[in-house]
């Protein structure tokens, strides 16, 4: 196993319009959780109205250099304690930033890679019962076994801030309990929202488990909610939970949420599934602002925090460097301007005779008309001035599963790819010809390598090389300037938009939304070369 240590100082990313902080310390106690940092802020600029300051942080763990050996408790605490030091600095630094909530990664306070027994000693008690009734750091003497709670509820309290943290907690049952574990107790992945008083307002314990052993799924999903003063009610749930319905799409429709705190612990896969390229889309696809905070281990391919709106981002990804990193931004507390894409999904029904040509207004879409066409499975065109002969399709392994994609030829043309009951339409111009590869991909069926559930995907790729062979593999630099237009006739209204360029970093779409039955994204140009454009669709009824 390898060890990872912090850098004693992380880097702040911040980004809201410049204000003058000054800061009077009058007593800092830095261990004792009952002592209080007192700071008055002076502000140059007031907050701007309708906004809020958030943070997320994304913490490099130290881990257990033997996370399968059994360990006292003491131990364990110790290990816990040096990332709750580094939690504690990050703390501070964010509120000496404005920031009025701070979010922290999945696994960030005890690590992965436990068994069962193994993670028991790095576990708290958490109350799942009267939220808001029990302050960990006014009441540390109620429950045993809370000692990182109550230090993370002290950092609320002492900071005056908000805060949302991952860690182990357990339960005891009886074994004649439905459900009990053969040794007498529940074991969860847990988030828990803490207070600026330091109340725990809110607790969520992880129900898609993602090869977690050491863990239990709990009997029903929890729905968890907190309320703010500044941002109103807020949403969480886990890293591997936003692939599914059940807790992240319900929660929001029943809630009519529009903020989410995510920790999580992603390994980063391209072309379709990095970190910052997803939680983009979901943010824009359920126009909610997510506060997502992921794990640093580049050597995992663990990496990808941010701050998203549904029309913007504050992101980090990092595979090179090592360290946690802060990122601190202001942002509207409504999405209530922005498109809702969940909302045109819903209605995706009602328009399908109007007149195709009234639904974008870019260059490239003046050409596209959403036609009622035959669509049978394999088939393949291409349109374009000079060209003698369509690109065959072929197949090739994407996220692991079997594409059929058709190759883009030329600098400029139409294409169209189908599998089972989905057809794929690209209409594309390139700024200029380049030396790479990119093909049109199509797959309508169920994933079941490391989780089962069923995609629908149109997705425009760059390819590893120039064969055929490498479409579908991970490529994280581009130079080829695209404008296109890319739809498909989706039969899930739960469709994510990704767009992702060169370097992992994002661009947004001009236009996206439902025409005539059909999904579409559109660009004109985008910002750097392009990675991925895709409509990643779930269709939660047929996992």
């Amino acid at each position: 196993m390898i060890f990872f240590s912090s850098s004693p100082t992380p880097p702040v990313w911040v980004y809201f319009p410049c204000r003058f902080l000054a800061f009077t310390m009058v007593a800092l106690c830095w261990k004792l959780p009952l002592c209080f940092l007192l700071c008055q802020v002076v502000s140059g600029g007031a907050r701007r109205e309708g906004h809020y300051v958030a943070a997320v942080y994304e913490h490099e763990s130290i881990l257990s250099p033997a996370p399968a050996a059994p360990v006292e408790r003491r131990a364990a605490l110790e290990l816990m304690g040096r990332n709750l030091d580094i939690y504690e600095q990050q703390v501070l630094a964010a509120a000496r930033q404005g920031a009025q909530i701070i979010v922290f990664p999945e696994d960030g306070i005890h690590g992965f890679n436990f068994t069962r027994s193994s993670i028991y000693p790095y576990l708290d008690f958490i109350p799942y019962s009267h939220p808001g009734k029990w302050n960990p750091c006014r009441e540390p003497y109620l429950y045993n076994d809370t000692e990182v709670v109550q230090r993370l509820s002290c950092m609320a309290l002492q900071n005056k801030i908000f805060l949302v943290a991952n860690l182990g907690s357990k339960q005891l049952c009886e074994r004649w309990e439905p459900r009990c574990p053969p040794d007498g107790r529940f074991q969860f992945n847990t988030n828990v929202a803490l207070g600026a008083d330091g109340a725990l307002l809110a607790t969520y314990r992880k129900h898609n488990l993602y090869f977690e052993s050491a863990f239990d799924t709990p009997a029903q999903p929890d729905h968890a909610l907190f309320d703010t003063p500044f941002a109103g009610r807020f949403g969480m749930f886990t890293c591997f939970d936003i692939l599914f319905y059940e807790p992240a799409v319900s929660l929001i429709r029943q809630h009519n949420l529009k903020q989410i705190v995510y920790p999580t612990a992603w390994m980063n896969q391209l072309p379709l599934l990095s970190a910052v390229e997803f939680q983009q889309a979901f943010s824009t696809a359920f126009n909610v602002n997510i506060l997502a905070a992921n794990i640093h281990h580049p050597t995992l391919g663990m990496t990808g925090s941010g701050i998203y709106t549904p029309v913007k981002s504050f992101i980090y990804h990092n595979m090179e460097s090592y360290g946690g990193k802060l990122i601190v931004a202001e942002i509207p507390v409504s999405t209530a301007d922005y498109k809702t894409n969940l909302e045109s999904n819903e209605r995706f029904r009602e328009n399908l005779h109007e007149s195709c040509r009234t639904s974008t207004s870019t260059s490239l879409d003046d050409e596209v008309c959403f036609k009622e066409q035959e669509e049978t499975a394999g088939r393949v065109s291409e349109k374009g001035e000079g060209k003698k002969q369509s690109p065959p399709y072929f197949y090739a392994e994407m996220m692991y599963d079997n594409f059929t994609f058709v190759p883009l030829w030329g600098e400029k043309g139409e294409l169209q790819v189908c599998a089972n009951s989905l057809c794929c339409y690209l209409n594309y111009q390139k700024a200029v010809l380049t030396d790479e590869l990119y093909a049109l991909g199509v797959f309508d069926g169920l994933h079941t390598v490391h989780g089962t559930y069923y995609v629908q995907a149109c997705a425009l790729v760059k390819c590893g090389g120039l064969s055929f062979s490498t479409c579908g593999q991970e490529v994280t630099d581009a130079t080829a300037l695209i404008d296109f237009h890319l739809w498909g006739n989706m039969s899930t209204p739960y469709i994510f938009p990704l767009l992702l360029t060169s370097g992992i970093t994002l661009d947004f779409a001009d236009h996206t939304g439902w025409k005539n039955n059909h999904y579409f994204l559109s660009k004109n140009r985008t910002s750097a070369g392009l990675l991925t454009a895709a409509l990643y669709g779930r269709w939660y009824e047929k996992d």
